[in-house]
């Protein structure tokens, strides 16, 4: 028996969703259906509704979300009906040479449900599964390595932000960076994923801890989760940095905006030895520069960052731990609740650089 559910369907590449019935098929063998909860709209599906991430078409879009099982298929035993659920949009196999040298987040077969049809149009059209999960539907069906269970005492709504911007900012800091307590860092973007890395720094004992954005709006809320400075971004913002870390630089800088232009202003704004991470996905034709001379000299490190460098089944429970304990503050980075008809202006907001994360609820 199949099930039909509303769904944001991207027809075409830079264009707004449609909502429309998509039919979902019963789970088959190592599959789960979930009956979603809430979905977070995250700059990785902007990237991936205009062609900068490869994604076939149609496809439901979203990957950061919450739900309960409604239906396991044959050989699922993990997870049972009525069990809250994480969706993990990088499901690692267990099994590839990246995954066997203890780096799941760069597993070889990941993604590769995307290019697999999950679901139908009414018309018979088949659907594909944005970053493997398909989450801006009011359910979906996932493979079950693609859940994680919801930690005790945790609000499941809230807690989609635990699959994706959390999860990423957390594992910046201390599974790709490893800043210690004492050492000074940037944040470079105040979306979601960045408020998620502010918090993570300032649990980690940044100091100072400097937060920039183009919005000064985000200095009131950058501030209440922990930033120590707070900088409206500009051309000369690495020259407003130095003065803040005596001339040297910070010993963390952290791009979370995908831009060539913002991974310059990190490395512009380390200090000689220091480390840039870049956590912001960008397009492949935005390249970054440096010369000789400033790669020997400046001896900095600079390293991307995938998903937190993360293994979700092992560090959801603690940050699971961190929003028990009031540390990580989840809620606070929620700016907007919205419809599945409301992501169009969610997306213009993230363009423009406006508000934290946008929340889908689904039934409100």
């Amino acid at each position: 028996m199949s099930t039909t559910v509303k769904a944001a369907v991207f027809h075409e590449t830079d264009a707004p969703p449609e909502i429309r019935d998509v039919v979902l098929p019963d789970p088959g063998p190592g599959q789960v259906r979930v009956r979603m909860v809430a979905a977070g709209v995250c700059h990785s599906d902007i990237s991936l509704s205009n062609g900068t991430l490869a994604q076939p078409l149609p496809a439901v879009l979203g990957h950061e979300g919450t739900g309960t099982v409604e239906a396991v298929g044959p050989g699922v035993t993990e997870l049972m009906p009525g069990q809250q659920v994480i969706l993990n949009w990088a499901p690692p196999c267990r099994a590839c040479w990246f995954c066997e040298q203890g780096e799941p987040h760069l597993c070889e077969h990941a993604l590769d449900r995307m290019a697999t049809p999950y679901a139908e149009l009414t018309d018979g059209t088949p659907v594909y599964p944005g970053l493997n999960t398909g989450a801006f539907a009011e359910a979906t069906v996932v493979p079950v390595g693609a859940l994680v269970p919801l930690p005790d005492g945790i609000d499941l709504a809230v807690a989609s932000m635990l699959g994706c911007a959390a999860l990423t900012g957390w594992g910046a800091v201390n599974n790709a960076a490893k800043l210690r307590a004492g050492q000074s860092a940037l944040v470079l973007g105040l979306g979601g994923v960045g408020l998620s890395l502010l918090q993570a720094a300032r649990m980690a004992g940044a100091d100072p801890l400097i937060a920039v954005d183009v919005s000064t709006e985000k200095e009131e809320l950058a501030r209440s989760l922990g930033a120590t400075e707070f900088l409206v971004s500009d051309p000369k913002v690495h020259k407003s940095v130095r003065k803040l870390t005596g001339g040297r630089g910070v010993d963390h800088a952290f791009e979370v905006v995908g831009k060539a232009q913002v991974v310059r202003t990190a490395w512009n704004s380390c200090r000689r030895g220091g480390t840039v991470t870049v956590v912001g996905l960008g397009s492949k034709q935005d390249e970054v520069s440096f010369n000789a001379l400033e790669l020997f000299h400046q001896a900095r490190t600079v390293q991307g960052c995938v998903y937190g460098s993360s293994d979700p089944v092992r560090d959801i429970p603690v940050l699971a731990e961190a929003v028990r304990a009031g540390e990580l503050k989840l809620a606070a980075m929620i700016t907007d609740e919205i419809s599945l008809e409301g992501l169009p202006e969610a997306f213009e907001r993230m363009r423009q650089g406006k508000g934290g994360r946008s929340l889908v609820r689904f039934g409100a």
